[in-house]
């Protein structure tokens, strides 16, 4: 992830609270199916939702993404990310943000509580050094699943808050576990949160990891959340499987001006990077 996200101390949730309907759509089965070998076959779970009930985000509409606090959007702002702990935005389309392959400020504690912190061979919690955050272990089947239940609980809050779409952060982690996770762990555990979302009849972002648009079919993501894709000429990857439901962000007014102009059907924004509100010395928001 290349973004600041709002740090706030999110409530601690129990396995057990989680675990019933509120993680609709992911149990021990959904756990097996996608198997001891980690990547999804065949008999990976197929998702809850009829077909066509999904709603995903209008293309080529304006866009906010309020991470870092939410706020009234600027006028002609038709989407919003916002966290899991933040209320909608009344009449817009709603994303909720869910950070589920790393523990944020305030949660670390439940996650250990569970074993499922991935551990270190020293035996210490293996930390994203960028954000200082542990990374979740879904390393195994029996561990996704229990991960799952968690996160499906989370996405279930996200339904009965009045949200249209999830946002999982950090699908990208097993980059910075030191090769005890792998790419196959990480498609495996998305399949599991797009199954969930997908039982709740909402729509699941694959959020940046450029490198998994080929396994886009086997995590059942719908639209995509990407950071700075101009910058890195990430965007044609994106747009080549998902079409116009790309959603945007750009921190740097170069990178901006360059997707306003060779992505001209996509929502795009441009923001400062710790996401803070209108009001502080900081804020930056352009749309296109």
């Amino acid at each position: 992830m290349k973004v600041a996200r709002t740090m706030v101390a999110l409530v601690v949730m129990s396995l057990a609270a989680c675990g019933g309907s509120s993680a609709t759509g992911i149990d021990g089965a959904s756990g097996d199916a996608l198997g001891n070998g980690d990547a999804p076959t065949s008999d990976a779970p197929t998702s809850d939702a009829p077909a066509g009930a999904l709603t995903l985000p209008p293309v080529n509409a304006g866009l906010d993404y309020q991470l870092g606090a939410a706020y009234a959007p600027p006028a002609g702002v038709m989407l919003v990310s916002r966290d899991r702990t933040a209320s909608p935005a009344q009449g817009l389309y709603n994303i909720c943000y869910v950070n589920g392959f790393q523990a944020q400020p305030g949660e670390e504690a439940m996650w250990m509580a569970q074993d499922l912190i991935l551990l270190g061979k020293d035996g210490k919690p293996v930390i994203d050094a960028d954000w200082n955050e542990m990374l979740i272990d879904v390393s195994t089947a029996d561990k996704r699943t229990k991960v799952a239940a968690i996160i499906g609980g989370w996405i279930h809050g996200c339904k009965q808050a009045g949200f249209d779409a999830i946002e999982i952060d950090n699908l990208d982690s097993y980059s910075r576990s030191t090769g005890l996770l792998t790419m196959d762990n990480a498609v495996a555990a998305m399949r599991l949160f797009a199954d969930a979302a997908h039982a709740e009849h909402l729509a699941i972002a694959q959020k940046n990891s450029s490198e998994l648009v080929a396994r886009k079919g086997d995590m059942a993501t719908d639209f995509v959340v990407a950071e700075e894709c101009n910058r890195y000429s990430e965007c044609g990857t994106y747009t080549a499987a998902y079409g116009d439901h790309v959603l945007v962000i750009e921190y740097r007014q170069q990178d901006f001006d360059v997707g306003c102009k060779a992505y001209p059907g996509l929502s795009i924004v441009l923001r400062d990077r710790d996401l803070v509100a209108p009001g502080q010395a900081a804020y930056v928001y352009a749309g296109c």
